[in-house]
């Protein structure tokens, strides 16, 4: 077993090797962070860290710990509502690998729900397009908060900080956006003929690059779309899904709030918690964007930029910034990578298609 773990591991290695252009991005990210690092002066950012008050921090990764639970539980509910058996302490591990692989690639946080959905189909011997069902559903649960949030955020915006009219434009330019996917993705999943109009478009595209689509594999497929739209109009329809999904919702979205206040409190800098707020789903709806993978570079450099808008020293803006994304980004990836070869080197393949 440990030598089957090792060579699994080694696969993985050498699949992150060869996927040189996700490596080149991630550099890239980097790179942009490490010029702002270098702007405002490594020593100033240095001098604010070793100044932080640890328990804080550790209070902040224990926010993002229970964050993790409160997403396994949210999962879980739209599983139980189609009736998928598994256990809850094995959908944490899928969740992780699922968010390593969002933070991975340049997909806006898509990337990795496919995998997810594999390993879940896998697991649980449900339906893929039930269990894709369960994963699009619990992206549906966390968008919908998020846009409220997001429409509240640019107000408080325009009234807190004085942003650039061409930012606030860039922002309701992202919302509109998210708002017509989000709206398209939903009608998509609950109309049948929309859905099906959908598909056979999509395969035409597929069929003008490749011919090897014929009518068999076209009937799959919307075969398969008509029970993912199944799915999905049960657990629409199924209340606990919505009244505890919902809630849910927005108190996960309110601890990541809280978790990037308390990384301040650390610094001994206590922020409007508004302010806070501003910035956090600002920099989110920029890291939704597919440029880079998980936003590394851009989250860091509009979270800084934000916060030194908002009056923080950029030196003390950095320095949490720089905190909160190892304990947000990298402890996530970190930890979704680890688990990943234990759900076998098919999991793996998955995960490297998406780099």
């Amino acid at each position: 077993m440990i030598i089957l773990r090792s060579e699994l591991e080694l696969k993985i290695l050498g699949g992150l090797l060869l996927k040189y252009k996700t490596l080149l991005l991630m550099l890239a990210g980097l790179g942009v962070l490490a010029i702002m690092v270098l702007f405002i002066g490594p020593e100033k950012i240095g001098s604010a860290i070793k100044q932080a008050n640890p328990w804080y921090v550790v209070l902040a990764v224990v926010i993002q710990l229970a964050i993790y639970g409160l997403w396994t539980e949210r999962w879980a509910i739209t599983i139980s509502s189609l009736d998928i058996s598994i256990k809850r302490r094995q959908l944490l591990p899928m969740l992780l690998v699922g968010l390593a692989i969002n933070n991975l690639t340049p997909s806006g946080r898509g990337g990795g729900e496919p995998v997810r959905a594999y390993i879940l189909a896998k697991y649980s011997q449900a339906p893929t397009e039930n269990a894709f069902a369960t994963v699009i559903a619990d992206r549906g649960l966390d968008t919908f908060p998020f846009i409220a949030l997001a429409i509240l955020t640019i107000i408080l915006a325009v009234i807190y900080i004085n942003l650039p009219q061409w930012m606030i434009i860039t922002l309701i330019i992202c919302l509109i956006v998210l708002i017509i996917i989000f709206v398209l993705a939903l009608y998509m999943s609950l109309n049948r003929e929309f859905g099906d109009r959908t598909i056979r478009w999509f395969l035409r595209i597929i069929n003008r690059i490749s011919n090897k689509i014929h009518d068999r594999i076209e009937q799959q497929a919307i075969n398969a779309v008509e029970g993912f739209q199944d799915s999905m109009k049960v657990m629409v329809t199924d209340r606990k899904v919505l009244l505890y999904g919902i809630p849910l919702s927005f108190l996960i979205w309110g601890l990541e709030i809280l978790r990037v206040y308390i990384i301040f409190i650390a610094f001994n800098i206590n922020a409007p918690l508004e302010i806070i707020a501003v910035v956090f789903v600002i920099s989110t709806l920029i890291g939704m964007i597919p440029l880079l993978p998980g936003g590394l570079g851009a989250v860091d450099g509009m979270m800084i930029l934000l916060y030194s808008y908002a009056g923080i020293p950029p030196s003390v803006s950095a320095a949490a910034t720089i905190v909160e994304r190892l304990i947000s980004f990298w402890m996530t990836t970190i930890l979704g990578v680890a688990v990943l070869p234990y759900f076998g080197a098919d999991a793996a393949e998955k995960m490297f298609k998406k780099l």
